[in-house]
């Protein structure tokens, strides 16, 4: 275990070589508790792409309050001199540039890269990036069959995220 520093704190292995890349989400997003990084076939189809995923129906609305962003691609300079603490900050300039809450939607696709999946636990960020691959491999076949498929209305989403989400969420059983 590290702190925010990247100082072991406990434990005797080697840090990921990814922790500069948490590090970066980690500081700037205190609720965040747990990052997911994959290189899952379908959402990376949709990073290597440069596309966003987007929010087509009720199933990806139940865990994604809108579409998941897909970053710039690493300027060369980005790349050649401290690449992992910038693949953090280009997910946080993305996030901040399209004003998203990454505990609505918990995932962030880098461009040519893979996607990024957040959570409040380490179960919750694994669940999610589950989630987002099933989401990408569904907008995979939606978009076989009509390639011009839009976003879920905006109602729609509203009521299927907010109804699992949030003060007033109602949905599934209350754990004690």
């Amino acid at each position: 275990m590290l702190d925010l520093d990247g100082n072991l704190v406990e434990g005797d292995k080697r840090p990921s070589s990814d922790t500069p890349t948490h590090l970066e989400i980690y500081r700037n997003y205190p609720k965040i508790k747990s990052i997911v990084h994959t290189h899952s076939i379908f959402a990376t189809a949709f990073a290597q792409a440069l596309k966003e995923i987007e929010c087509f129906g009720t199933t990806p609305a139940d865990h994604f309050f809108g579409k998941v962003p897909v970053t710039r691609k690493l300027l060369k300079e980005e790349i050649v001199k401290d690449y992992e603490a910038n693949t953090g900050k280009v997910i946080l300039e993305t996030l901040e540039e399209k004003m998203i809450n990454p505990l609505q939607v918990p995932a962030c696709l880098v461009a040519n890269h893979g996607p990024f999946v957040f959570g409040n636990s380490p179960e919750n960020a694994i669940q999610n990036a589950v989630v987002l691959e099933q989401v990408a491999k569904t907008n995979i076949e939606t978009l076989k069959i009509n390639p011009e498929t839009k976003a879920i209305d905006r109602s729609l989403l509203d009521k299927h995220f907010l109804r699992k989400h949030g003060k007033n969420a109602y949905y599934g059983q209350r754990l004690p």
